[in-house]
Protein backbone atom coordinates (compact mmCIF):
# COMPACT_ATOMS: atom_id res chain seq x y z
CA UNK A 1 0.00 0.00 0.00
CA UNK A 2 0.85 3.87 -0.40
CA UNK A 3 0.30 6.53 1.46
CA UNK A 4 0.63 9.94 1.13
CA UNK A 5 0.68 12.91 4.13
CA UNK A 6 0.61 16.25 3.61
CA UNK A 7 1.55 18.95 5.92
CA UNK A 8 1.84 22.84 6.28
CA UNK A 9 -1.77 24.74 5.23
CA UNK A 10 -3.00 26.98 6.72
CA UNK A 11 -4.82 30.47 7.27
CA UNK A 12 -2.21 33.56 6.07
CA UNK A 13 -2.89 37.07 4.73
CA UNK A 14 -2.25 38.25 1.50
CA UNK A 15 0.84 38.59 0.28
CA UNK A 16 2.48 36.40 3.06
CA UNK A 17 4.08 32.66 2.00
CA UNK A 18 3.06 28.87 2.95
CA UNK A 19 5.27 25.70 2.54
CA UNK A 20 3.34 22.56 1.48
CA UNK A 21 5.13 19.51 1.93
CA UNK A 22 4.26 15.77 1.06
CA UNK A 23 5.49 12.60 2.13
CA UNK A 24 4.74 9.12 0.21
CA UNK A 25 5.33 6.08 2.02
CA UNK A 26 4.93 2.13 1.77
CA UNK A 27 5.67 -0.29 -1.44
CA UNK A 28 7.09 2.09 -3.51
CA UNK A 29 9.51 0.72 -6.29
CA UNK A 30 9.79 4.39 -8.23
CA UNK A 31 8.53 7.36 -8.51
CA UNK A 32 7.79 9.27 -11.49
CA UNK A 33 5.93 12.60 -11.10
CA UNK A 34 4.68 14.47 -8.24
CA UNK A 35 2.77 17.23 -8.04
CA UNK A 36 0.21 19.85 -6.50
CA UNK A 37 -3.58 20.22 -7.20
CA UNK A 38 -5.94 22.64 -6.26
CA UNK A 39 -9.71 22.53 -5.51
CA UNK A 40 -11.34 25.92 -4.53
CA UNK A 41 -15.23 25.95 -3.30
CA UNK A 42 -17.56 25.45 -6.50
CA UNK A 43 -14.83 24.92 -8.40
CA UNK A 44 -12.88 21.77 -10.13
CA UNK A 45 -10.01 20.74 -9.08
CA UNK A 46 -7.20 22.04 -11.04
CA UNK A 47 -2.87 21.18 -11.69
CA UNK A 48 -1.01 23.80 -9.45
CA UNK A 49 2.33 22.26 -10.64
CA UNK A 50 4.08 19.11 -10.87
CA UNK A 51 7.83 17.55 -11.26
CA UNK A 52 8.97 14.88 -13.22
CA UNK A 53 11.53 12.58 -12.10
CA UNK A 54 14.16 14.27 -14.03
CA UNK A 55 13.08 17.53 -12.42
CA UNK A 56 11.24 19.19 -15.51
CA UNK A 57 8.40 21.04 -13.75
CA UNK A 58 5.17 22.52 -14.82
CA UNK A 59 3.14 25.96 -13.58
CA UNK A 60 -0.44 26.58 -13.71
CA UNK A 61 -0.15 29.97 -15.08
CA UNK A 62 -1.66 32.05 -12.10
CA UNK A 63 1.14 31.04 -10.04
CA UNK A 64 4.36 31.30 -12.39
CA UNK A 65 6.73 33.25 -10.26
CA UNK A 66 5.27 32.82 -7.01
CA UNK A 67 5.04 29.07 -6.09
CA UNK A 68 8.36 26.85 -6.54
CA UNK A 69 7.92 22.97 -6.46
CA UNK A 70 10.76 20.79 -5.54
CA UNK A 71 11.21 17.01 -4.72
CA UNK A 72 13.50 15.43 -2.53
CA UNK A 73 13.25 10.99 -4.23
CA UNK A 74 15.93 10.11 -1.28
CA UNK A 75 13.01 11.03 0.99
CA UNK A 76 9.68 10.57 -1.25
CA UNK A 77 8.62 14.21 -0.50
CA UNK A 78 7.64 17.07 -2.82
CA UNK A 79 7.09 20.37 -1.29
CA UNK A 80 5.99 23.65 -2.56
CA UNK A 81 7.03 27.00 -1.67
CA UNK A 82 4.02 29.55 -1.82
CA UNK A 83 4.90 33.55 -1.68
CA UNK A 84 2.95 36.26 -2.39
CA UNK A 85 -0.25 34.28 -1.80
CA UNK A 86 -3.75 35.74 -2.96
CA UNK A 87 -7.30 35.54 -1.61
CA UNK A 88 -7.71 33.39 -4.88
CA UNK A 89 -5.12 31.06 -3.80
CA UNK A 90 -7.67 29.39 -1.11
CA UNK A 91 -8.36 26.14 -1.69
CA UNK A 92 -7.93 22.92 -0.58
CA UNK A 93 -4.26 21.64 -1.97
CA UNK A 94 -3.78 17.86 -2.84
CA UNK A 95 -0.66 16.00 -3.18
CA UNK A 96 -0.61 13.83 -6.15
CA UNK A 97 2.11 11.36 -7.11
CA UNK A 98 2.22 8.85 -10.03
CA UNK A 99 4.11 5.90 -9.02
CA UNK A 100 5.65 2.14 -9.57
CA UNK A 101 4.27 0.58 -6.59
CA UNK A 102 6.11 -3.04 -5.94
CA UNK A 103 3.14 -4.61 -7.88
CA UNK A 104 3.15 -5.14 -11.21
CA UNK A 105 1.15 -1.68 -12.22
CA UNK A 106 1.75 1.93 -12.31
CA UNK A 107 -0.36 3.79 -9.98
CA UNK A 108 -1.77 7.34 -9.47
CA UNK A 109 -2.27 8.79 -5.59
CA UNK A 110 -3.91 11.48 -4.02
CA UNK A 111 -3.39 12.83 -0.70
CA UNK A 112 -5.96 13.54 1.56
CA UNK A 113 -5.85 17.29 1.11
CA UNK A 114 -4.81 20.35 3.05
CA UNK A 115 -6.42 23.81 3.29
CA UNK A 116 -4.62 26.79 2.61
CA UNK A 117 -6.84 29.82 3.76
CA UNK A 118 -5.63 33.38 2.06
CA UNK A 119 -7.41 36.71 4.09
CA UNK A 120 -7.31 39.85 1.82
Amino acid sequence: QVQLVESGGGLVQAGESLRLSCAASGSIKRIFVMGWYRQAPGKQRELVASITSGSSTNYASSVKGRFTISRDDAKNTVSMQMNTLKPEDTAVYYCNVVLQPMGPYPGDYWGKGTLVTVSS
